[in-house]
C-alpha cells in the first residue's frame, strides 16, 4: 500500500503475514497525521530519521515525542496500540511492526538478553526511547532510499530490518548509562551532541579530539566516553560512517563525480576516497552506482 502525501509519502511493505514496515515521509511545510490500526499482538519499533514525530495515545490524551536520531519501542500485551502519529514538516519516520510471536522467534535461544522477553514480563507493557547509533542510521537510510526490482524488494527489506533490530539490541558492556553518572547531566549530554554537530559541520577539516574537547568545554576523557555512550562509536568512527553515507547520497544524485565527492568530505585524492568507500561498502563508488541504476 502506498499513498502520496503531497510532497511526502506513506509506503507499507508487507514482509509476511506477521511482519511489515512503514516508511513515512513528510516533505511538506504542514503537519501530517498518520493513523493505522495495530493490535496488542504486535510489537512496534519507530525510528525518527529526520525532524520530529509525536505519538498520540488514548484519544490524544497522552503523547510521546520522538525527535530526530531517536527511536521508540512500544509493547503492551494488554492493550491495543494503534498508530496515531503527527509528523512535523520535513520529517521522516520508519516503523517496524511484527507480532510478538515473530519477535520472540528471533531471540528464542537468547531470550534472557532482551529484558521484556522474560516470562515475568510477558503480561506487562514496555516503552523505551533510545538514541540511534551511526550504524543504525546507515541501515535506516538504506531502507528509506533503496531502488530495487519489485521481485527482491521484500527480501532486501527483510534482511535490512533484521540487521537493524540486531544493531538496536547490540548493547555493549560499557553502554550502560547507570555506569556513567556524568551522562545523567543534561549539560554534558548537550555538549557531546554539540561535538557531533561540530564534526559534521567541519567534516572536510575536522578538529582534533583535543581541540574538540576544548571547544565544547568537556574533558577529553568525558568526551570520548560520553560520545561512545550516546552514539555507540568513537568520535572519528562516527564521522567516518557519516562521511561515507553523505558521499553515497551525493553520488546517487548523479551531479558529482568521484573526485568532487571525495574533496567535499575531506579526501585530498580520489584514490584515498575510493579506498575508504570500499572499506565501508565493500565496493568502489563507480561499481556502487552501476548496481543502483
Amino acid at each position: 500500500m502506498k499513498e502520496n502525501i503531497a510532497q511526502g509519502s506513506y509506503d507499507e511493505v508487507l514482509i509476511d503475514q506477521d511482519f511489515y514496515v512503514l516508511k513515512i515521509q513528510n516533505d511538506t511545510t504542514q503537519l501530517k497525521r498518520i493513523e493505522r490500526g495495530i493490535d496488542s499482538t504486535f510489537i512496534q519499533f519507530h525510528f525518527s530519521l529526520k525532524g520530529h514525530a509525536k505519538f498520540l495515545f488514548n484519544d490524544s490524551a497522552y503523547a510521546l515525542e520522538v525527535s530526530e536520531e531517536n527511536s521508540l519501542l512500544l509493547y503492551n500485551t494488554q492493550k491495543d496500540l494503534p498508530l496515531n502519529v503527527v509528523l512535523e514538516p520535513d520529517s521522516w519516520l520508519l516503523s517496524v511492526v511484527m507480532t510478538i510471536r515473530k519477535f520472540h522467534s528471533l531471540f528464542s535461544s537468547e531470550a534472557d538478553y532482551i529484558p521484556f522477553l522474560s516470562d515475568d514480563n510477558s503480561e506487562k507493557k514496555y516503552y523505551s526511547q533510545e538514541v540511534l547509533t551511526p550504524a543504525m542510521a546507515v541501515v535506516l537510510s538504506q531502507l528509506m532510499n533503496y531502488s530495487l526490482h519489485p521481485s527482491i524488494k521484500s527480501l532486501y527489506v527483510k534482511g535490512k530490518v533484521y540487521e537493524l533490530i540486531s544493531l538496536y539490541f547490540n548493547k555493549t558492556e560499557d553502554a550502560d548509562l547507570e555506569q556513567c553518572p556524568y551522562l545523567a547531566d543534561e549539560d554534558n549530554v548537550r555538549r557531546i551532541r554539540q561535538a557531533k554537530e561540530i564534526m559534521i559541520a567541519r567534516m572536510s577539516e575536522p578538529p582534533t579530539l583535543t581541540e574538540l574537547s576544548e571547544e565544547i568545554g568537556l574533558s577529553l576523557k568525558k568526551l570520548k566516553e560520553g560520545f561512545k555512550q550516546i552514539y555507540g562509536d568513537s568520535v572519528f568512527g562516527f564521522l567516518f560512517d557519516y562521511k561515507m553515507e553523505y558521499a553515497r547520497k551525493m553520488l546517487e544524485t548523479g551531479r558529482y563525480n568521484v573526485n568532487e565527492v571525495g574533496l567535499k568530505i575531506g579526501y585530498s585524492t580520489a584514490s584515498h576516497f575510493i579506498a575508504s568507500f570500499k572499506k565501508k561498502y565493500g565496493t568502489t563508488p563507480k561499481k556502487y552506482l552501476t548496481s543502483t541504476t
